[in-house]
């Protein structure tokens, strides 16, 4: 054998020794931990360039062949994907740590999905789990306190109520201050609480313009949770609790308070302390809530599923009322082929709810402790009858909740359709199509045997309501890469209609106990009903720019119809722009080590309201019972037209600053401007032109804002600690009016001035009690020949001047602060959120704090530090009692102005994770258990049960935004909960 022949013999052999060593497989086994030590499950293990894949057990530990030089990529959603090179090992230990969700955390955005580190625009992401820490089935009432410059109210404690939400002030006078809701990428949808997986908060022009007319008012997209690929998840959570009433401040008299009260402007008998009832307790009790869920979700490569089925029952701390829900949903996607993806969401919720009647909440504020609820039987007394009953209202709402009843139910089905198909490797186009169908009824019977429907002889109200929506979206996207240069192109025509019909029916003369219409013997009104119908058409185009991953630049146009406005003018164009600079991108940004992130944003552009309702700019005829002739039903002008009404028109301009330090802190801070003009406004017209009032363009208002939001992790390791903070502070005024006016609605106590907050309060200003003879008195201001006008104190309210306050329903900032707390399988977590500088008017101190004008009413105990004028002399907060009431001293004024600034502890939850080890043999995946405390502590110096109001303009009821009058209290909260996962 020559050298020649040798040489490539053993050249061949190491060729193929080096390639059969290429193509070595190993067993590899290991497990992956947290940073705490803790195992995670489900963390998918996939050979690097390959497809394939397993997932980690319940106790963290994988098992996979791979190449012997191969690499392993470990990732879990919300940690940080790590590769571990295998270089011949055959058992791994891997710790995942969490991810920077500044950088990483991909969020949806108008039509798309982006980083947050490459957004333009202002936006907040609420994860589904911190959204879930308090005990609720209305998501908007779940995001108070959880974002910068989002602010809901609520004026009622009522399971059945909603809450209102406003995002960066008010914006209009009469149009809807609402943001857009859009579910799963469409606008509208529905929804529950436990399938939400994020929500999504845009708040500037940037972010909302794409929905262009709707997006007025900032857009909240809601995510409902998907399918993932891997092995089946099976999940339980159930929570049962305990709801009972809060009071804060607020104290009715007893009937020995009461009586030595009176005595000092009237001779009570002694006989009435023979009662002693609390109304006020009687009206209430200890309510259960439960709150249970099951999910089923997985799926592989091509299709993924996620089943879900929740049951949500809360009662009412008032008695008779409650608020029950099933909800089922099921999301499918699959891959058709290599190129088309269907999608299928259907979600149906089935609600039954039920009402208090017989003024319930009314008596239990008013009702005098004098009279007793109940008779020596034990059945209720009955105020009508009842001897020597000394109530005004001659009431007792305990007799009527015997026989009756207020309820409601109803069927809400939503289902998309939605197909996303890739034309090539940088062009796709979709289609996201939904149908959402509504119906519900509500039924209202007052029984002959009480006092509601005593007049009639038993009372019957039915109500049934349908809607439908139909939606199409279609969408053409354009990807692609030159080199550091990345553009994308986004096409979108969308459609919408919207239906509503309603019918009314009532009846009386109905025999006891018999609730059926069949019954009636006669009607109490007309047979009414109403048929509405709207449509939507809108067309889009947007260019999204990016360089090297640091530079970024977006811009769209938006073109859009409505059916709600005048011929001449039934369309708006709109358009939006935005930029951000990544500065740590930068090399002379290397040196600066505290600083991990650091990101400039600025964005500029307009949006459109059309929430007036339907038909406002039509001239309208009635047909109606008091238009008949002969018998012959007749029409008459209702409505005035408006051919030239068209949308409000927002100009929106952003600044904003993203930055990290020390890979611990998290800030943005963002700086804002909202003006809006044309702004949709009722115009009174006299009564000689036949109308009420025409919907008109005028006017123009401007908010002004600052939001800061802080994450910050305090301590890591095996104790953690984390921070969230946020507050935002806006500023409202009225900048001009058409027609030269300077004030409209100048009567109410919220009027809109130029210069003014929408919600600057305008009433006599109270001037507190006269020393010398206990009067009320009031500030008049007094123009003399020469046009100077003083000051002076009147005891007429007549003569009081109506003049603003210089206090307003707006508060001066709003927030929230969370805590998060662990150690090895410990959580705790704690919630406040705060409004500081408003003023409410409490309007139900006008009748239990009305100095001797209703003694047949209750009255409230004196919260520390009120004083009653008794002598000369005396310097008191309380007018002297006089029978009959004194002076007029409890019409509205300044007086009734409180404080509604407070801070509450929304929610303490603790909660303990099971260790692995104890649950791994019972195939369980995971196991946690919980105790929380929702409202469990409010401070605050206002004098009602609750400064929680409404601080959104109330469409169709200017002066109910800061107002409280018969709140029903919102609930404290014990809930016990576990959650386990298969």
């Amino acid at each position: 054998m020559n050298k020649f022949y040798k040489r490539q013999v053993f050249l061949t052999s190491l060729l193929l020794m080096f390639s059969i060593m290429a193509l070595a497989q190993v067993r590899v086994t290991g497990v992956v931990k947290e940073t705490d030590g803790q195992p995670m499950p489900a963390v998918t293990v996939t050979i690097k360039g390959t497809t394939n894949a397993v997932s980690t057990s319940v106790d963290g530990k994988f098992s996979i062949s791979a190449p012997t030089n191969g690499v392993l990529t470990f990732s879990f959603i919300g940690y940080t994907t790590k590769d571990v090179s295998i270089s011949g090992k055959t058992s791994l230990e891997v710790v995942l740590s969490t991810a920077s969700k500044t950088l990483n955390e991909v969020v949806v955005v108008g039509y798309s999905s982006k980083q947050l580190s490459q957004l333009s625009s202002s936006v907040s992401v609420i994860s589904g789990d911190k959204l879930r820490d308090v005990t609720s089935n209305d998501v908007v009432s779940l995001l108070q306190g959880k974002a910068p410059g989002v602010v809901v109210s609520s004026a009622s404690g009522d399971p059945t109520s909603t809450s209102s939400i406003l995002i960066r002030g008010a914006s209009s006078i009469n149009a809807s201050t609402s943001p857009l809701i859009v579910v799963d990428g469409n606008i509208g949808g529905t929804y529950n609480a436990s399938d939400v997986e994020s929500v999504t908060v845009l708040k500037d022009a940037a972010a909302t313009g794409l929905y262009g007319s709707r997006a007025a008012n900032g857009v909240i997209i809601i995510t409902t949770k998907m399918g993932k690929a891997g092995q089946t998840k099976i999940d339980v959570s159930s929570v049962v609790g305990f709801n009972t009433k809060t009071t804060g401040n607020f104290h009715l008299m007893d009937s020995q308070q009461l009586y030595d009260y009176q005595k000092t402007f009237i001779n009570p008998d002694p006989s009435v302390l023979k009662n002693n009832t609390n109304w006020f307790n009687l009206a209430f009790r200890t309510g259960v809530t439960q709150n249970h869920t099951l999910s089923v979700s997985g799926g592989t490569d091509k299709t993924q599923y996620y089943i879900s089925g929740n049951y949500y029952n809360e009662q009412g701390t008032l008695i008779d009322n409650g608020n029950r829900n099933y909800n089922f949903r099921t999301n499918i996607t699959t891959k058709l082929n290599d190129k088309l993806k269907l999608s299928v969401l259907l979600n149906t919720i089935y609600t039954q709810q039920t009402y208090p009647t017989d003024n319930l909440l009314y008596d239990a504020y008013l009702n005098l402790p004098y009279d007793p609820a109940f008779n020596a039987d034990g059945t209720p007394t009955d105020g009508r009858t009842y001897p020597g009953w000394q109530g005004r209202d001659k009431e007792n709402p305990l007799q009527g909740l015997q026989y009756n009843f207020s309820n409601s139910r109803s069927l809400s089905n939503n289902g998309d359709l939605n197909l996303d198909y890739n034309i090539t490797k940088h062009l796709s186009f979709a289609t996201y199509n939904r149908i959402t169908l509504y119906n519900d009824k509500y039924i209202t019977y007052y029984d002959a045997r009480t006092k509601s429907g005593g007049a009639n002889s038993g009372e019957l109200y039915n109500q049934d309501d349908y809607n439908s929506t139909l939606l199409t979206s279609n969408r053409l996207k354009y990807d692609n890469s030159f080199g550091q240069h990345n553009l994308s192109l986004l096409a979108v025509g969308e459609g919408q209609t919207y239906h509503s019909d309603n019918a009314l029916l009532n009846g009386k003369g109905l025999p006891p106990g018999r609730p059926v219409m069949s019954t009636a013997t006669d009607i109490i009104s007309a047979p009414s009903g109403s048929t509405n119908d709207y449509n939507f058409r809108k067309y889009l185009g947007q260019a999204d720019y990016n360089y090297a991953g640091k530079y970024f630049l977006v811009g769209s146009y938006v073109h859009e119809y409505s059916s709600r406005f005048g011929s001449n003018n039934p369309s708006g164009n709109f358009f939006q722009a935005g930029t951000s600079w990544i500065l740590t991108k930068e090399s002379f940004m290397d040196n600066i080590k505290p600083v991990s992130f650091l990101k400039l944003r600025a964005s500029y552009g307009t949006t459109g309201n059309a929430e007036i309702g339907n038909y406002q700019a039509l001239g309208l005829y009635s047909i109606d019972q008091s238009a008949n002739y002969g018998g012959i039903p007749g029409a008459y002008p209702n409505q005035k037209a408006n051919p030239n009404l068209t949308w409000e028109k927002i100009k929106t301009a952003n600044i904003g600053l993203d930055f990290g330090l020390f890979n611990r802190i998290n800030v943005s801070l963002d700086v804002y401007q909202k003006t809006s003009s044309a702004l949709l406004f009722q115009v009174p017209l006299p009564a000689t032109s036949g109308y009420d009032y025409e919907f008109e363009n005028l006017g123009s208002v401007r908010n002004r804002g600052l939001e800061i939001n802080v994450t910050s992790k305090n301590l890591v390791g095996e104790f953690k600690w984390e921070t969230n903070f946020n507050i935002a502070f806006n500023r409202n005024k009225v900048t001009s009016l058409n027609a030269g006016k300077s004030e409209v609605n100048p009567a109410g106590p919220l009027p809109i001035a130029v210069g003014h907050d929408m919600n600057d309060w305008y009433m006599p200003i109270w001037a507190g009690v006269n020393p010398a003879n206990g009067d009320p008195q009031w500030e008049q201001l007094v123009t003399d020949a020469n046009g100077k006008v003083t000051k002076q104190l009147t005891n007429s309210y007549a003569n009081a001047t109506k003049q603003f306050t210089g206090t307003s329903a707006s508060p001066k900032f709003t927030g929230g602060i969370t805590n998060t707390f662990a150690y090895k399988g410990f959580s705790l977590s704690t919630f406040f959120n705060f409004v500081y500088g408003n003023k409410v008017y409490n309007d139900s101190r006008v009748y239990f704090d009305n100095d001797g004008l209703y003694d047949s009413y209750n009255a409230m105990v004196a919260p520390s530090g009120w004083t009653r004028w008794q002598k000369p002399g005396d310097i008191a907060t309380e007018p002297k009692a006089v029978q009959g009431g004194n002076n007029n001293s409890n019409q509205q004024s300044s007086r009734y102005l409180e404080n509604g600034s407070y801070l509450r502890l929304r929610n303490v939850t603790l909660g303990y994770q099971l260790p692995t080890n104890w649950i791994s043999s019972l195939k369980i995946r995971s196991a946690r258990i919980f105790v929380s405390g929702d409202n469990l502590v409010t401070f605050t110096k206002f004098s009602g049960v609750d400064p929680e109001v409404d601080l959104s303009p109330v469409v169709g009821n200017r002066g109910a935004e800061g107002l409280s009058s018969f709140k029903y209290p919102i609930s404290r909260k014990i809930l016990f909960g576990i959650n386990v996962g298969f």
